[in-house]
């Protein structure tokens, strides 16, 4: 049994829709980790699940912010369905295809290890959402998003992600991590290690987007922080960056494991790569460094290990940001 993930496939895209029809069976009781951000609509969740289970025996989707955006454009009969019953809606989409969610309990996974041994990691599907907390001390919360204006940054998440029924994103961030660690509370009673998957990165030196650097302000929350060390974790896997790197971190593994828009995966495809190739093995897994030592982040821009750390050209201030 192996389990792999991917993140962002962004299937309102025509041509990330087309690769994904690519998508090619792996061992017969292999698994698949979507880490949020696969479309906007149901219709795009539905189609996107029944592709998955037709190819891996378990799928585990979490949401990122692009499944819980309600616009003017969206089907009639999601006009209504906003904030959190925005993301019920799509846990009913993935009950209906037996892909478990946030809401499903953890399920324990049993696999052959680096070293050729059996082993069990406790699978965490997570939602966290952000609170506007990964910003500099001197920035308030009051302040937080006219200084993400200063360089012309404002997610898209503040006309389409409501957070109805709670009064801000801030207090549903804060509901919701209040919920996910009751539960991995429970979890990290088993003995067994964690593999915690949220959408959003739970730590901020995870997060390098140099050229929208304010964005930080909707990729997570300080409250998560610790969550690898408190829980056990044996790998975090997130998204949402849309740039592809593998970290370690108090001997925990962190797979950023996003495809991201058509034109930023583009230099991966040229190369040879496709849906498949770009999804990351979570267990087992590389093998991990040596106690004491870790090594530094590995960018896998064009879906394998870039050499160096990638170079970002900065764009000029744009006023609508998304991931």
């Amino acid at each position: 049994m192996k389990l792999w993930a991917i993140a962002d496939i962004h299937l309102s895209f025509k041509s990330n829709r087309d690769e994904w029809a690519k998508l090619k069976p792996r061992g017969p009781e292999d698994g698949l980790i979507l880490a949020g951000d696969v479309g906007e609509s149901l219709k795009t969740l539905n189609e996107a699940f029944e592709t998955a289970k037709q190819h891996f025996k378990y799928v585990f989707w979490v949401p990122g912010n692009h499944e819980l955006y309600t616009s003017a454009t969206a089907p009639e009969d999601e006009l209504h369905l906003r904030g959190e019953a925005k993301y019920m809606a799509c846990v009913m989409v993935a009950k209906k295809h037996g892909v478990l969610t946030p809401e499903d309990d953890f399920m324990t996974w049993i696999y052959e290890n680096e070293d050729g041994m059996q082993a069990g990691a406790v699978i965490c599907p997570v939602f966290t959402l952000y609170d506007y907390s990964f910003r500099p001390d001197h920035v308030s919360r009051e302040q937080a998003l006219d200084w993400a204006m200063e360089e012309g940054i404002r997610a898209t998440d503040e006309s389409l992600l409501y957070p109805t029924p709670y009064s801000s994103r801030d207090e549903w961030c804060h509901r919701l991590v209040q919920q996910c660690e009751t539960k991995l509370d429970r979890a990290s009673d088993s003995g067994l290690p964690l593999v915690i998957i949220n959408h959003w990165p739970l730590r901020e030196d995870t997060i390098f987007i140099p050229k929208v650097p304010r964005f930080t302000l909707w990729c997570g929350t300080k409250l998560t922080e610790n969550w690898h060390k408190k829980y056990h974790a044996k790998v975090v896997v997130t998204g949402h960056l849309h740039v592809r790197r593998t970290d370690w971190i108090d001997g925990v593994r962190f797979e950023e494991v996003s495809l991201g828009y058509p034109r930023q995966w583009k230099d991966a495809k040229d190369v040879g790569n496709d849906v498949n190739s770009m999804m990351r093995e979570i267990l087992p897994g590389p093998h991990p460094p040596a106690a004491g030592l870790e090594p530094p982040t590995a960018w896998r821009l064009h879906g394998t290990v870039d050499l160096q750390r990638p170079i970002f050209h900065r764009p000029l201030p744009r006023r609508n940001t998304t991931s």
